[in-house]
């Protein structure tokens, strides 16, 4: 992995390799994210699981319940 860095002083641009340290921080950064992400889409589709479970309770379409909103 390289790691693009640019130095102010001499307005030039240095690509070098990555330490071990940078690495694991990436590969952890990386793991977070996928977690996060998939922790959001499961969020979401409980969310819409539960909508449709009361909407078909209820026994109204979503555009029913969007009028009975407005």
């Amino acid at each position: 992995m390289k790691i693009t860095e640019y130095d102010q002083d001499t307005q030039t641009t240095i690509e070098r390799d990555a330490t071990p340290d940078e690495v694991k921080q990436r590969e952890a950064d990386i793991a977070k994210y996928e977690a996060d992400l998939l922790a959001k889409e499961a969020e979401a589709e409980a969310k819409a699981t539960a909508k449709a479970e009361l909407l078909a309770r209820l026994g109204i379409t979503a555009e029913e319940a969007q009028l009975l909103l407005s």
